[in-house]
């Protein structure tokens, strides 16, 4: 359950940052290229080409990434046991 619950946190923060990096990228593309912007082309471009593609990519990498984090266990203390007086 912790897998899952950590992959679907990862896929939320994923999407967010993909989205913004998808938004900045095609900003970047529409300035170099020079895409002309009569009848807002380009931020039709940005907004629905570039924008989507960075949320699915980052989606992805991000659930692949706590996924992997979780299956590990160890790089991450989600559960400890209990510390038992004079086990230290």
């Amino acid at each position: 359950m912790k897998v899952a619950l950590l992959a679907l946190l990862g896929l939320a923060l994923g999407a967010l940052g993909g989205a913004a990096l998808g938004i900045g990228a095609g900003l970047a593309a529409v300035e170099i290229f020079k895409i002309p912007n009569s009848e807002g082309y380009s931020a039709t471009l940005v907004f629905l080409t570039f924008m989507p593609l960075g949320a699915a990519i980052g989606g992805l990498g991000g659930a692949l990434l706590f996924g992997v984090i979780a299956v590990r266990d160890s790089e991450i203390a989600i559960e400890r046991r209990p510390v038992r007086p004079g086990e230290r």
